[in-house]
């Protein structure tokens, strides 16, 4: 994880903020998997950044989307903000790297479940790719 100066985010409407002031990693992540795919419309990006560096402000509703993880938008607008790991309170954010225009120039991270990627939503570049196969045989967790 990298560290840098506060950062913060809004949603589409700027009822929502989202500061990250310490620890996150710079270059986000990509999932293809069917559930990301209707949260996204196409790919779900991401970047992470510990718990006690994100602060949120404003109308925040959260949806249990498995039995460990819960999705987090605007209560207004709708913009995703998040998704987060519920078991446990210390837990990273994985951030919508959209909100933020700091995030502008990430590179990409990683890639799973490219074998379910959409033809439309085939990502370039030289990072690490990972089958649905080859992600949940190292991530048992997962239904």
């Amino acid at each position: 994880m990298n560290s840098s100066k506060k950062f913060v985010g809004h949603c589409l409407c700027g009822e929502v903020a989202v500061s990250v002031d310490g620890q996150h990693d710079a270059q986000p992540g990509a999932c293809h998997c069917r559930m990301c795919q209707r949260w996204s419309g196409g790919v779900f990006l991401a970047f992470t950044a510990a718990a006690e560096a994100v602060t949120v402000e404003g109308p925040v509703r959260r949806f249990q989307s498995t039995s460990f993880a819960e999705r987090a938008f605007c209560g207004t607008c709708g913009t995703h903000l998040w998704m987060r790991n519920t078991d446990d309170q210390a837990a990273e954010y994985e951030l919508m790297p959209g909100l933020f225009d700091a995030a502008h120039d990430w590179p990409l991270r990683s890639e799973i479940y490219t074998d379910k990627a959409m033809a439309s939503v085939r990502l370039e570049g030289d990072h690490p790719r990972k089958t649905q196969a080859e992600f949940e045989e190292s991530n048992q967790h997962i239904d």
